[in-house]
């Protein structure tokens, strides 16, 4: 109970300090207004969490090379190889297998070596894979690479989120963090464009290029503060936050906030799996976990491997339509993070929701007339809306938000297992939606997408009620309002 007034006092303190007004002179002598010359000089301090970011999320780069390697090399692969489509179907679902592994372990790693070192791992095994794969004359040593790369493709779902959002101030958080959506996309679609140019061989090798410059960069960027400061090694801690936040930036405030929250923390017993359904954490398990249900039984996955057969099936050009999909959602994603800090994590969550039951009974609709003969002629061009209202809503909000809610939301002696077994979940809901698509889709086209769309309905009810807005505030107040 001592602690939890403790956070609790602590929360009031930094809200008082929050609503005091910022007064910053209207214009300075040299025709510069004050405002101005601040955002200047926080940008110039902030090149090390650029930096730092850029080099975090060439994991995410990563994850999406991984991820868009199979659509374009399957055919070579087989014919290479002489794989049957069964071998081959093994191959491409061996790297969900690989990453819900990834998920169970990248946390306690985390906790353990480091968010760099987490970050290291995964790459080790994501070379590995490559390697793997580009030596591979059978299918052995090449469903052993899948498997490899996908442990570190979990592992990179974890831990880059969580490393962003600790190193990041709260006012860049949202759109730093997105980022990692962001870069995820565009590993999917250059690896989609660059795989129809390319050897399946080659393409392996270009997936190695992402982890050399994070295995470098990681010897010049500081490992998390926060990490440093659940570890006691307060120097080192101290070291790191000066240098995210720039030489000349006045830190005691922030550090002595996160000093306090991890001493408040570190006064409760070592977290373990059954200590995240107590009361005290139970709420932030709820959010986590219901966010990565709402993202992946919605649909994503189905959709998104299935895109140029739901594109062919309407008689619609697959090519053209693969090509517009990959480009709007990395254009979408892009303003996705340019807005999560200004307008909120709810908002783009509520929308984005809206738009994925907008979109999915688009498409709904369009099966329903082919199926039943009525207005063909409208059905490509219903089905082709659909489908791309469906994924710029999803990479408007749903594809990256709750990854950022993910990392923010769990206090730091229960991250490494909550946020495993979060991923855990996101991953396993993947894995189910890919592996069911095709059956619901013989069952009924038109009744794959109301499901969908029915699901969708229900996480605009679950974020409305349970997800709180994250916005503008710093993770110890975040886990305080959450965890009490």
């Amino acid at each position: 109970m001592a602690a939890r007034n403790d956070v609790e006092n602590g929360q009031r303190r930094v809200d008082e300090e929050i609503r005091e007004p910022l007064i910053l002179p209207v214009k300075g002598e040299d025709g510069y207004s004050g405002q101005e010359e601040v955002k200047k000089g926080r940008n110039e301090e902030r090149w090390m969490v650029y930096l730092s970011t850029f080099i975090a999320v060439c994991g995410s780069y990563e994850f999406g090379c991984c991820a868009g390697y199979s659509s374009p090399t399957q055919s070579a692969i087989r014919n290479d190889l002489q794989l049957s489509i069964a071998e081959y179907s093994l191959f491409g679902s061996l790297l969900t297998f690989g990453a819900m592994i990834g998920a169970i372990t990248s946390g306690p790693i985390a906790d353990f070596t480091g968010r760099k070192g987490a970050m290291r791992v995964a790459s080790a095994f994501c070379v590995a894979g490559w390697l793997a794969i580009y030596f591979a004359e059978g299918v052995v040593p090449l469903d052993i690479g899948r498997l490899a790369a996908g442990y570190g493709m979990g592992a990179f779902s974890y831990v880059v989120p969580v490393f962003i959002a600790e190193i990041a101030p709260k006012d860049l958080r949202g759109a730093l963090t997105t980022t990692n959506q962001l870069m995820i996309c565009t590993g999917v679609s250059v690896s989609f464009i660059i795989g129809t140019l390319l050897t399946w061989r080659t393409l392996a090798l270009v997936g190695l290029m992402p982890c050399a410059v994070l295995l470098l960069g990681l010897f010049v960027i500081p490992e998390s503060p926060r990490w440093l400061a659940q570890k006691g090694r307060e120097k080192e801690f101290e070291v790191a936050l000066q240098t995210l936040r720039g030489k000349n930036a006045d830190i005691s405030e922030e550090a002595a906030e996160i000093q306090d929250y991890i001493e408040t923390l570190q006064k409760l017993p070592k977290a373990k799996l059954l200590d995240l359904f107590q009361r005290r954490y139970l709420r932030s398990v709820i959010i986590a976990f219901g966010l990565m249900v709402c993202q992946q039984f919605g649909g994503i996955n189905g959709v998104c491997f299935y895109t140029s057969s739901i594109f062919e099936s309407a008689g619609f050009n697959p090519d053209v339509g693969t090509i517009i999909y990959a480009v709007l959602q990395v254009i979408i994603t892009a303003l996705g993070a340019l807005l999560i800090d200004k307008a909120g994590r709810k908002p783009l969550l509520l929308v984005s929701a809206a738009g994925l039951v907008i979109g999915c009974m688009l498409a709904a609709i369009s099966f329903y007339l082919k199926e039943h003969e009525m207005a063909l002629t409208a059905v490509p061009v219903l089905v082709v809306t659909g489908i791309l209202v469906y994924i710029g809503s999803f990479s408007a909000g749903m594809g990256a938000v709750p990854w950022v809610v993910m990392s923010e939301i769990f206090p730091i002696n229960i991250k490494g297992v909550a946020g495993s077994l979060a991923t855990l979940v996101n991953w396993f809901g993947a894995w189910a939606c890919s592996y069911t698509f095709n059956f619901l889709m013989t069952w009924s086209s038109f009744g794959t997408f109301v499901l969908y769309a029915a699901i969708n309905a229900l996480a605009i009810l679950f974020i409305t009620k349970v997800v709180p807005e994250t916005k503008g505030r710093t993770l110890e107040q975040i886990q305080a309002s959450v965890n009490t």
